[in-house]
């Protein structure tokens, strides 16, 4: 199954963060927080204006991306748990 984002939505995978502390210490799955970064899979083609241009998107596919605590829908494509969300939920681009 494939999804195509319509107009300023992106589907984001998000990237797992270390499980070990830099001291070595192991967060148990419990203790963690789900992780605000992910990598842009898929994005809508742009929001339109009121006069009906098209605006596009400021990411593209392989972005890696910083978002907001709480964006999103969670959705499974694929076997994989990843998030539909606005272009506006993007907090930034990671260079």
């Amino acid at each position: 199954m494939k999804i195509r984002p319509l107009q300023d939505r992106v589907l984001v995978k998000r990237i797992e963060e270390e499980e070990k502390t830099k001291g070595g210490i192991i967060i148990p799955d419990t203790a963690k927080e789900k992780p605000q970064m992910g990598v842009i899979m898929a994005a809508g083609k742009g929001k339109k204006s009121e006069d009906g241009k098209l605006i596009p998107i400021d990411v593209k596919q392989g972005d890696k991306v910083l978002f907001s605590k709480y964006a999103g829908t969670e959705v499974k494509v694929e076997g994989q748990e990843m998030l539909i969300m606005r272009e506006d939920d993007i907090l930034g681009v990671i260079e």
